[in-house]
């Protein structure tokens, strides 16, 4: 199954997400506002699982790429399982109706009571990324009398080509152990009690557009089950992460045909279920970021369209330097060159530079490719409310999250006590922390 294209397309001059009409968004919901495909959330999903149907496999879908429940609530009645890196996650998973018998926990720096809570839900599996880890997991196993499956996370060293914020697979990133050290936490693992060896795992990076790296790093994996299997440890899973890319200029994304060819044919004879953690591939082009144009400014150097989207809203413009194309919402004539600003006191605050759009005041414009990694790193800064997210099936479009309220911001916070009350009451200092 391929992805819907259609799922944001002109029609009578008007882009529409699926079959609404975006204008019709703005109106009902307000601006800036995040906008998803139901259609391109599953079919993206459904592509992926079907590319590796002649193989035992999961599809364990990144949470946080796009953490809102009801994307959550979709994949999961899709058969998603979820790869999650925090408590916080874990309990939208299981709010979601996510199976935690299909739930993987990545991450450098797991506390103690995320270790705990996930281990009681009954998690499928832990990517153990430290000996300190193993270790902490040992003895939480060990005091609740439960056994921990785990997999260690092997850092290859291997460049995945993408933008070094998001690479993972190098040796100077902080994430997983060297192949050696790795072969170690198995041995210990495989001689504890309260904790079950039952996969290996890895992940070099987002972003990735080159099936080499991925294919060089299976070829490092199977060798360790190889090593491991020789030493009576038996892998039952071999988690190759995520990280499949998408187009957002002009990337040629690798198809997932592709991509599934080529791993099947370096895995081989090995019998291993293959686990997959993709999160940009599934829900990137599902979503767009919806803004109106404020104002129209001009200098001798520079046409700036100021809209009411901002950084706080999409970071990965300034975070990344990223391109991510930006579209009309309705046809007009009059094409000038336009750079993408937002109301933040920073120079840093563009969404885009550079582009021939035929804009006025009050039009809207659409950011496409917006649904990873955009709502869910957005924040408060300069005391801005977050954007509403609207989820589209067909005709029918729902608000999946409100927009936020000056009270929403405020209810968390408290003025210091006055000076005549008693600086020590148990209330004010709860308060201050």
């Amino acid at each position: 199954m391929k992805k819907n294209s259609s799922s944001f397309s002109f029609r009578n001059g008007e882009l529409h997400a699926e079959d609404v009409p975006l204008s019709r968004i703005a109106s009902q919901y307000g601006t800036p506002v995040y906008v998803y495909s139901r259609s391109a959330i599953e079919s993206a999903y459904h592509e992926f699982d079907l590319a590796f149907e002649h193989h035992p496999h999961q599809v364990c879908y990144s949470v946080k790429a796009n953490s809102n429940i009801a994307i959550l609530s979709l994949l999961a009645n899709a058969g998603a399982g979820f790869d999650i890196v925090s408590g916080g996650e874990l309990q939208r998973v299981l709010r979601a109706g996510g199976d935690p018998a299909k739930v993987v926990f990545s991450g450098v720096g797991k506390t103690k009571q995320e270790l705990l809570d996930a281990l009681m839900a009954g998690i499928a599996c832990f990517n153990i990324e430290s000996d300190t880890e193993l270790g902490l997991l040992e003895t939480i196993a060990t005091q609740t009398n439960r056994i921990a499956p785990v997999s260690i996370r092997v850092n290859p060293d291997i460049d995945a080509g993408s933008h070094p914020y998001i690479a993972t697979g190098l040796r100077e990133n902080k994430f997983g152990v060297t192949p050696d050290a790795a072969l170690k936490l198995y041995e210990k693992a495989h001689q504890s009690a309260n904790l079950q060896v039952v996969g290996i795992d890895c992940h070099i990076g987002s972003q990735i557009t080159e099936i080499a790296p991925v294919i060089d790093t299976l070829d490092k994996v199977l060798e360790l089950v190889d090593e491991l299997t020789r030493m009576g440890i038996e892998i039952g899973h071999i988690d190759l992460g995520g990280g499949l890319g998408v187009r957002y200029r002009d990337e040629i994304p690798i198809s997932t045909d592709a991509y599934a060819n080529a791993i099947l044919q370096k895995l081989g004879n090995h019998p291993q279920k293959l686990m997959f953690e993709p999160g940009r591939f599934i829900i990137a082009n599902a979503g767009i970021l919806l803004s109106e144009v404020l104002l129209l400014k001009s200098n001798e150097d520079r046409n700036f369209a100021i809209v009411d989207a901002a950084m706080n809203d999409l970071i990965r413009p300034a975070l990344y330097q990223s391109w991510q194309k930006v579209s009309e919402v309705k046809h007009r004539a009059g094409k000038k060159t336009w750079s993408i600003v937002g109301p933040v006191c920073e120079t840093g605050d563009f969404l885009a530079k550079d582009r021939d759009l035929a804009i006025q005041a009050g039009d809207l414009i659409a950011i496409h490719t917006a649904g990873a990694y955009g709502f869910v790193m957005s924040s408060n800064y300069n005391s801005r409310n977050r954007a509403a997210e609207v989820l589209v099936s067909g005709e029918r479009h729902y608000c999946v999250r409100r927009r936020e309220t000056m009270e929403d911001q405020l209810a968390l916070e408290s003025i210091l006590p006055g000076l005549d009350q008693d600086e020590d009451q148990t209330c004010n200092r709860k308060a201050l922390k």
